[in-house]
């Protein structure tokens, strides 16, 4: 739940807008619900929409090296024209469904440290657009997404960082400009040949893409280099699978080849890039252009510094 806020971009005395949310908790495909609760100002306006925008901040990696940016990934419109009377109190009820690609914020109830991801609201007045409240939420894994990150647990991995990468990983279908990459230092067993791992989900309605990337330690007459796994999931096998072995098979795998190969379900070996080939590359394999406002320079660091006054 946001704070009520004055809508600056409409001048002294205009309305104000307080997000409720009635749970900031969801998972990838499921709805987020709540009111947009508008008061009015000193003088009646003309709203002509109100929408919701899903906030995240992304990793670039440009000429220069790798910066952070700020955009939205997808957006909704809650509500169509209405008058708002001099002091009138309104409530706008709205249900919008999470993406299925959506990145995880939360495990076991904590917050994943390095991700951040919120709800804005945005209220437009006589062409003005004011991006007024903001919400935090946190996203919850999948059943079978989970699993697999309890497997990983009960192997020993220990949690390093989370973050979101700017691209598209080869071969594999994205809705999404970005990934998420959850990383793990080893635990013993595997600490002699692998320096991380970094964990990716990107799940469909039917499916989930596990792609796994090791950092593998080089040997006496070889440098470090990097080895990728790749394994198509169904959501239907998380309560019906030693999660444990299947991840331990996957590690060891990648232990004994360069390029992992399958080991479980539909899964195949496939490595992938994680910029693609290039800024105009990424933006062509998009949908419905939602990449624009990484490169149109629509960066919003600024609601972001709200994030960490409330977090």
């Amino acid at each position: 739940m946001g704070l009520k806020r004055m809508l600056g971009a409409f001048g002294v005395g205009g309305p104000s807008v307080d997000t409720v949310l009635t749970s900031p908790d969801t998972r990838p495909g499921a709805p987020l619900t709540g009111h947009v609760n508008l008061t009015g100002g000193s003088h009646d306006v003309q709203i002509e929409h109100i929408g919701l925008a899903l906030v995240a901040r992304v990793e670039v990696e440009g000429g220069s090296g790798e910066y952070g940016a700020t955009g939205e990934f997808f957006r909704a419109t809650v509500s169509g024209p209405m008058r708002l009377a001099e002091g009138e109190q309104v409530s706008v009820p709205f249900e919008i469904v999470v993406p299925w690609e959506t990145p995880v914020t939360a495990v076991y109830g904590r917050h994943l440290r390095g991700m951040t991801l919120g709800v804005r609201t945005e209220v437009a007045v006589a062409r003005a657009v004011d991006k007024g409240d903001l919400d935090l939420i946190a996203v919850h894994p999948l059943p079978i997404q989970e699993r697999i990150l309890e497997a990983f647990a009960r192997l020993g991995f220990q949690f390093k960082h989370a973050d979101l990468e700017y691209g598209q990983i080869a071969g594999v279908h994205q809705t999404l400009p970005f990934f998420q990459e959850i990383e793990y230092y080893p635990p013993a067993q595997y600490a002699h040949a692998i320096n991380e791992v970094e964990l990716t989900f990107v799940t469909n309605p039917h499916t989930v893409e596990v792609v796994l990337e090791f950092d593998k330690r080089g040997g006496m007459f070889s440098g470090s280099h990097d080895s990728y796994g790749r394994y198509t999931v169904p959501h239907a096998d998380a309560d019906t699978t030693d999660w444990a072995q299947v991840v331990d098979g996957w590690v060891r795998q990648a232990l004994t080849h360069y390029q992992a190969v399958p080991g479980y379900g539909h899964g195949h070996g496939h490595g992938h890039g994680h910029h693609g080939p290039g800024m105009g590359g990424m933006v062509a394999g998009v949908a419905g252009g939602m990449a624009a406002g990484f490169l149109a320079g629509e960066v919003i660091d600024e609601v972001f510094d709200e994030f960490e006054g409330e977090d």
